[in-house]
């Protein structure tokens, strides 16, 4: 036991490039997982890492050690997992990274409904907008809207993120409706700064050639919610997920901006490494996010659809 814990411990601290990361990952002190790792040196004689003060790097021994290490720890998990299975009793720490426009409003009833399922398995979440490895940053599993960085990783689509472009009647009532894409030139725009578009943006409209234009918006920000609060204090035009944007449009508080043109919508997804397709705990947690979306639309978009505010089919990016 004492040999597979040098051996976590060193995975760990190779995936994050970090032994304070890897310690807080671990719930363990700097000063044990330093201790752990410089026992497996002693062992093998050689130094696992070059350290500096400001990195963290694998040696030469270290890169030939390492995917033999991953995959043992990732099978031992496996393992456990698969004794607790039998038992009926799933157990364990869960790292998840998530999106923040999702998780903010949408996803507390979700995790609640899981736990009370699976009460012994402990989520750690971690709410970020930035697209990530969740491999190497040390995550059971990111839920996000592009695709996988690297070969290593899968990903299992859960639902469709739309987009719509919105602004308050207010805002509309002072500085006028755009009724064509090039119309937004006249107005002040706020965007999300994530997209891999970037400042690009086509629209579509049936029966006609699609229009891509470059927008220049007066503020840029990684925060959907951000937008959101901007666009209700009447000071732009912005462009919002509908999982953000809906309640806010259904409430009449914000009205839909060029309503007969389309974006095309990505999708989230559940991405996680190749080697933990089986794991217990993370096919369990991305089941029961499947099985919450399996009927369709999702519930934001449903609301909007039976409304006439968007249209029901799905423009995929």
């Amino acid at each position: 036991m004492d040999r597979f814990l040098s051996i976590e411990a060193f995975v760990r601290v190779a995936q994050t490039q970090s032994f304070a990361e890897a310690a807080r990952q671990l719930r363990l002190s700097r000063a044990v997982v330093t201790t752990r790792v410089q026992q497996l040196e002693e062992v093998l004689g050689d130094a696992l890492f070059h350290r500096t003060t400001r990195t963290v790097r694998l040696s030469e021994m270290g890169q030939a050690f390492y995917r033999d290490c991953l995959e043992l720890v990732t099978r031992t998990n496996d393992l456990v997992d698969q004794m607790r299975e039998v038992r009926g009793t799933p157990a364990g720490l869960l790292r998840v990274h998530a999106l923040t426009g999702f998780m903010l409003g949408h996803a507390a009833s979700l995790l609640r409904e899981f736990q009370e399922r699976y009460p012994d398995i402990v989520l750690d979440l971690f709410v970020s907008d930035a697209v990530i490895d969740p491999v190497k940053q040390g995550f059971d599993v990111a839920l996000q809207i592009f695709k996988p960085v690297s070969d290593e990783l899968v990903s299992r689509r859960l639902f469709p993120v739309r987009r719509v472009f919105c602004a308050s009647s207010e805002y509309l009532l002072k500085h006028g409706s755009p009724r064509m894409p090039r119309d937004l030139f006249g107005h002040r725009l706020g965007l999300y700064s994530g997209y891999p578009t970037r400042d690009r943006w086509t629209f579509h409209r049936t029966g006609e050639d699609s229009v891509t234009l470059d927008l220049k918006p007066v503020l840029m920000s990684n925060s959907v919610h951000l937008l959101r609060d901007y666009v209700c204090e009447h000071a732009g035009i912005v462009c919002l997920p509908t999982l953000v944007a809906a309640e806010g449009i259904c409430s009449g508080r914000l009205r839909i901006v060029l309503p007969d043109y389309q974006l095309s919508a990505f999708w989230l997804s559940a991405v996680y490494a190749r080697t933990l397709r089986g794991a217990f705990k993370l096919r369990l947690f991305i089941e029961s996010l499947g099985a919450s979306f399996s009927g369709g639309e999702p519930p934001w978009d449903k609301a909007l659809i039976e409304q006439g505010l968007i249209p029901p089919q799905l423009l995929e990016d």
